[in-house]
């Protein structure tokens, strides 16, 4: 018995009328790249200065790589650094999610991607930069305030307990010791290693300075950036988009959750604690030495 051929023609068409109604990144043949936006210091949080964490924004980089049809996620970077910890883990997630959904990572520059946000950057596939951005920094910085000669001149005695010889080490109301900061920069070195380490495995030989010139903590504008193998190019997100997958490409920006479901969910949108912070007044000169700590490290680069 010969099969017999069932001709639907009308078929297809229901399918096109019905595709109609989906949102436009649910039809067929769509390029979606979704948009993530990574902005601030890293891991310096105050109640008025919430600073970026992977426990802040691990939801919505799962929900970026996570969008159907996605041919790439971007993100958008505008960081002067922060903490090394937070920036490394932020940097894994990123690169174990591109893994796991087999994504390109393209990342954008627009002010700044330094120290720390240079890190997170290097978890791009390609890093595209505009001609001011500043990029770099790559070393590792602590600083501290020394009121040893403050309190003596007010009169007030420092009294300190401590069980372990270095417990106290860099106590900033104590005599500076040549051996502790050594000890401070013995640290400082391993953790620069790191970086460097990292920075390498990622920019692999498009890398194009010396050891002696990239990793001393000096910083580049964009076209130097470029030049020395720390961006591919200069690039604005939409321009580049566009010209890679389309003029149709959508760039849905995925933003953290908020409002009341974020509250629901036990998840506080950012600055939601500064009401809390006012009626602890005993709180308000750590939260100022915070602002002014972070105003300090943007200041760093010109902003």
């Amino acid at each position: 018995m010969s099969e017999q051929r069932i001709d639907r023609p009308g078929l297809s068409g229901l399918f096109d009328r019905l595709e109609a109604w989906l949102p436009a990144r649910f039809r067929r043949g769509t390029a979606v790249v979704p948009v993530v936006r990574l902005s601030g210091v890293i891991g310096a949080v105050t109640p008025l200065r919430p600073g970026m964490t992977l426990a802040g924004i691990a939801k919505t980089l799962e929900r970026a790589f996570a969008i159907r049809n996605a041919k790439a996620v971007a993100l958008v970077i505008n960081s002067p650094g922060g903490s090394p910890v937070q920036s490394r883990q932020i940097y894994l997630r990123i690169r174990q999610l591109a893994a796991e959904k087999q994504l390109p990572v393209l990342v954008f520059v627009e002010d700044v991607a330094a120290s720390g946000g240079y890190m997170i950057a290097c978890a791009g596939d390609e890093i595209f930069c505009d001609p001011s951005s500043i990029l770099g920094s790559i070393g590792v910085v602590g600083g501290t305030f020394g009121f040893q000669e403050l309190i003596r001149k007010i009169g007030v005695e420092r009294r300190l307990y401590t069980a372990g010889e270095h417990k106290a080490m860099l106590d900033p109301f104590l005599p500076e010791k040549p051996e502790e900061v050594e000890r401070l920069k013995t640290i400082q070195r391993e953790i620069h290693a790191i970086f460097i380490a990292l920075v390498k495995q990622s920019r692999g030989a498009r890398l194009k300075g010396a050891d002696d010139v990239l990793f001393t903590g000096e910083y580049w504008a964009g076209e130097t950036s470029v030049t020395l193998g720390l961006a591919d190019g200069i690039g604005d997100l939409r321009s580049t988009l566009h010209a890679r997958y389309g003029e149709k490409v959508l760039t849905p920006v995925i933003a953290p959750a908020s409002g009341l479901l974020s509250g629901l969910l036990g998840r506080r949108a950012p600055g939601a604690g500064s009401l809390a912070a006012l009626d602890r007044l005993g709180g308000l000169p750590d939260d100022l030495i915070s602002a002014l700590e972070t105003r300090a490290i943007w200041a760093k680069f010109g902003f």
